[in-house]
């Protein structure tokens, strides 16, 4: 599997479950959500992602 899926996939994973939780749980879990948002935005322009850095690792790519 590509990284790129996989980190789309924690993404997409991140931000349904602080949905959830700040549905169920706190607001304050938004907080989580507009972090996910922001990063994805940030590397869309840069290229740079820290998830990616750190799968690389774990993958051995």
């Amino acid at each position: 599997m590509k990284i790129e899926r996989i980190i789309r996939g924690m993404a997409g994973s991140f931000i349904l479950v602080s949905l959830g939780l700040a549905h169920f749980h706190s607001p304050n879990w938004y907080w989580l959500t507009a972090f996910v948002g922001l990063n994805l935005f940030q590397s869309s322009i840069t290229g740079w992602c820290p998830a990616e850095i750190v799968l690389r690792k774990f993958v051995g790519e």
